[in-house]
Order: structure tokens, then sequence, then C-alpha cells
């Protein structure tokens, strides 16, 4: 299910849509998506989506999110907070980057999805 929101960065306005993480998987399973964790170092290694790439938000430059081959880029985090702002970032820097995993790590693990330690 997606959902939209308006969300504004420096008097600019972009739509970041919300995915579910049952989407998510699915769409990272069937090579649709790119699955870009925003969270820090220490988070990620702790504990990490199985297959997604890590730009920390703390050093974000979209020019460092890996070639999506076709895929939509989906970006994550702890709770969904810090990847709407990698979303809109990117939008600012004319990417078409307008997916979030909503309620991030926290979401995927609370319906049952895997992760793994050590990230």
């Amino acid at each position: 299910m997606q959902n939209a929101r308006e969300v504004a960065l420096a008097d600019r306005n972009f739509v970041v849509h919300d995915l579910t993480p049952e989407d998510v998987s699915k769409g990272v399973a069937e090579g649709r998506y790119l699955l870009v964790d925003v969270r820090e170092p220490n988070e990620v290694a702790a504990e990490a989506f199985p297959d997604a790439a890590v730009v920390a938000l703390s050093v974000f430059d979209p020019k460092a999110i890996p070639d999506p081959q076709g895929k939509q880029v989906v970006f994550a985090c702890r709770s969904g907070k810090r990847s709407v702002t990698a979303s809109m970032m990117a939008q600012a820097d004319g990417l078409a980057y307008d997916k979030h995993l909503a309620g991030g790590i926290l979401g995927w693990k609370a319906v049952g999805l895997p992760t793994r330690s050590g990230g």
C-alpha cells in the first residue's frame, strides 16, 4: 500500500511515498527496489536489513547512492523520519527518488521480516 505525503524542504515541496515493509521486502526480492539504509554505521553494525546499500544521512550525498540499474530507490532508517529527509534531499538534487519505508527497521521487524547482525 502506498500513501503519499507532501513535505517542504527549503521552501520547495516534494512528494514522498510511504511503502509498507511487506511491499519493500517483496520489491527487493523481485529486483524492483534498491533499498538504501540511511542510518548511522553504529546502528547498521548492531542490526541491518538483509539487502540494503548504506549511505548514512549524516554524510548524505545523493551521488553516493549506488546506481539503481533500473530499480526504484527506497530509503529506510530506524523509524521512517530520516528516510523522508533523504528522499527530499535526493529530490532537491534532481533525482526522482520519492519512496521510503514507512516505519523503518522497527516496522520491518514488527511484521516479522528478517534482519542481520553485524551490518
